[in-house]
């Protein structure tokens, strides 16, 4: 392999450029190429990033047969992973793909399949998980401090004017923004899902064409239940967009905020009508999770470790049909009307 990773970028958008400003602070990695179905869109690109040198076209196939790269970064639309992640697994390169892995579930599975067939790593982006304070909440519940869980709870709820495409998109909140937040719950919890039961619809007043709010209910393993509630049109008094948690374990309970709001007791006696708690805190950051902290950055940095050391991301696409699983799952329980089993 050579000494630096060589890299094309499929998909020029906006969204590009949380992943060009994070993979040229990898001093192992370098960009050779960008793809974009509007080729002025990927020369805008290379010259916001100085990219002078780098091959620049609308066919990925071609591109990839000009600079033989060894991974390809897909940031184009969900309905286009199907087709830019089987080429590029065709032409033998490592693929780290935007969410959704797939637009359908069969499709994903199509993914999971190739991936393993060409013997590469496939992963997905779920830069939630890169948080510094997921991760020490994760490792918090993990350490047995409140007992082992019961019940998770998050709530989700912003009034989000986006204009464009999200408003006219059906099942905006399931498809576009909970599979951060299913992710989030089974990346917590160590847990995967089971069955799930699903309401949605779409408020009166919303600015939305179609259903912009839900709640699910899902079974993971281990008889753990984990609630989601959330809305893209709640106007006033929202949430982060990393949601408000509550975990409620055997000897105790916690609640996250999103962001520096944290709050944990355990039981240490009983006997009364309530019993007596103790507080906790959130334990310290854990250096081991350096390289990883920084959400696109610190995926993007494990991803180009995992392809140096033939090592396994987190975000692997083996393991995360699973969230997205639950997101068709629950689209699935909200047209039936009743509970569905959730398979991958």
């Amino acid at each position: 392999m050579a000494e630096k990773l060589r890299a094309v970028l499929v998909g020029c958008g906006n969204m590009s450029r949380a992943w060009l400003a994070a993979a040229r602070a990898i001093p192992d990695l370098e960009l050779v190429g960008l793809v974009d179905v509007h080729e002025p869109a990927a020369r805008t690109r290379a010259e916001e990033f100085g990219l002078r040198d780098a091959a620049i076209g609308t066919d990925l196939g071609a591109v990839l047969a000009r600079v033989a790269p060894d991974v390809v970064f897909d940031c184009a639309v969900p309905e286009a992973h199907l087709d830019v992640t089987l080429t590029a697994l065709g032409h033998g390169c490592h693929v780290l793909g935007e969410k959704p892995l797939a637009d359908t579930l069969d499709n994903a599975r199509r993914l999971v399949a190739a991936a393993a067939e060409a013997d590469r790593i496939f992963a997905v982006i779920q830069n939630r998980r890169y948080q510094a304070e997921v991760r020490r909440l994760r490792r918090f519940l993990a350490s047995g401090a409140v007992g082992p869980l019961t019940t998770v709870n998050s709530d989700f709820y912003l009034g989000a004017h986006f204009g464009g495409f999200r408003d006219r998109m059906e099942h905006v909140l399931l498809l576009d923004m909970a599979i951060h937040t299913f992710d989030t719950a089974r990346f917590l919890t160590g847990a995967d899902p089971v069955a799930v039961y699903c309401k949605e619809w779409n408020p009166a007043g919303s600015w939305y064409d179609h259903d912009a709010s839900a709640v699910a209910i899902f079974e993971l393993t281990g008889g753990l239940v984990y609630t989601y509630r959330g809305s893209w049109c709640a106007e006033g008094v929202n949430t982060s967009w990393e949601s408000d948690w509550r975990f409620v374990g055997q000897q105790g309970g916690a609640t996250w905020d999103g962001g520096e709001g944290f709050a944990a007791q355990t039981v240490v006696k009983t006997g009364g009508f309530r019993s007596e708690y103790r507080d906790l805190a959130l334990p310290p950051h854990d250096p081991a999770d350096d390289d990883k902290i920084g959400a696109h950055a610190g995926l993007i940095r494990e991803f180009v470790r995992c392809v140096r050391e033939g090592t396994i991301p987190e975000t692997v696409c083996t393991d995360n049909i699973k969230s997205l699983a639950m997101v068709f799952g629950a689209i699935e329980s909200a047209k039936r009307g009743r509970p569905v089993d959730i398979t991958w």
